[in-house]
């Protein structure tokens, strides 16, 4: 706007550049590329659950919903059932999370609001390089130094005279093909290997997953928030309960999700230390597989063409298993996250 005289003079005001004048010849490049390499990701995703429902299909038509289903898992009589695997999958996981969940944010809180410096870093480090030992290390910890501490523990309950009768109604019941809560709970092998084994070592190794998010995400809470509550009069604890928690909440249902997916697709570990037997699920101390564990395990042997699909649905299974959680676990975040900072 200028002015002359008594007179002002109104400038127009000249329309923004459009967004092709501003976009040059390498931005319309990276774009392109940036765009390729995003549809990889999708590409992937559409070929594996091509490829697997490829090599499912047989084993698909001959048992349809009765895979699912069904506890027989007998590759002599050709019958295929995956119930067993899938309970195993779901107890060994949920258990190990339930344990894990607890420890690993008591960890992070310590290491973020109590714990000194000099203490914090090291602990912190210590934390993160269990998510770095290869699971084979964690199968063999645990076959070596495990297994026999609740081998001993179960042969010292077998030899109780006071456990016997417990023993022996659940033995009936278990050769009848019945269980029930509380005989899930009594050892059925002196071994020390088995499902028991499998939640501990899948509790150690999920834990860091959780500790590490949670840790991140309650470093981020605005220091705002804990100065306002202890000018307040708040204590610690309400401080950690009421403005810490509640904002760092979606991100630590971030890390409880990813560690749950690790427990759920974790193989070599579990593989070596559950026992690998496809019964119904007896006791807690007894021998199980998981999906993974039965897939490690059994399809470089699979040579029938009925055994190696039902093999493949399995993973097949484990994949839809894997989306259906990560889909939830989206939604779940979606209404933890606080207004302000969606």
């Amino acid at each position: 706007m200028a002015r002359r005289g008594n007179l002002t003079m109104i400038t127009p005001i000249k329309p923004p550049p459009s967004r092709k004048r501003l976009t040059s010849a390498s931005d319309r490049v990276f774009e392109i590329v940036i765009l390729l390499l995003a549809s990889i990701i999708v590409l992937v995703f559409l070929m594996s659950i091509y490829q697997l429902g490829k090599e499912s299909l047989p084993a698909l038509r001959e048992f349809g919903w009765n895979f699912f289903t069904s506890r027989v898992w007998n590759p002599v009589t050709k019958e295929f059932g995956a119930a067993s695997m899938i309970a195993g999958t779901l107890v060994t996981s949920l258990i190990a999370l339930a344990i894990s969940v607890p420890l690993a944010i008591a960890s992070a809180l310590y290491v973020s609001e109590y714990a000194p410096k000099w203490l914090a870093n090291p602990v912190s480090y210590l934390i993160e390089l269990l998510a770095a030992v290869p699971s084979v290390v964690y199968g063999l910890w645990a076959l070596f130094v495990i297994a026999p501490v609740l081998g001993k523990w179960q042969t010292s309950f077998f030899t109780d005279p006071d456990n016997m009768a417990a023993l022996t109604r659940c033995n009936e019941l278990w050769q009848s093909g019945h269980t029930s809560f509380q005989c899930f709970f009594v050892p059925s092998a002196a071994a020390g290997r088995g499902l028991a084994l499998a939640i501990i070592i899948l509790t150690v190794m999920i834990l860091p997953y959780t500790a590490s998010v949670a840790r991140d995400v309650i470093r981020l809470v605005p220091q705002d928030q804990r100065e306002a509550m202890y000018a307040l009069g708040a204590t610690k604890w309400e401080v950690i309960s009421r403005a810490i928690l509640p904002y760092a909440r979606a991100g630590i249902m971030g890390g409880v999700i990813l560690a749950l997916g690790r427990a759920l697709g974790e193989t070599l570990a579990v593989a070596m230390v559950i026992g690998d037997s496809q019964d119904i699920l007896k006791s807690i101390w007894g021998n199980a597989s998981t999906m993974a564990s039965v897939i490690a395990n059994q399809f470089g042997d699979a040579q029938e063409s009925l055994h190696r699909s039902s093999v493949v649905t399995l993973g097949l299974s484990l994949f839809f298993l894997s989306v259906v959680v990560n889909y939830v676990a989206r939604i779940i975040i979606a209404r933890l996250t606080p207004k302000g900072i969606q």
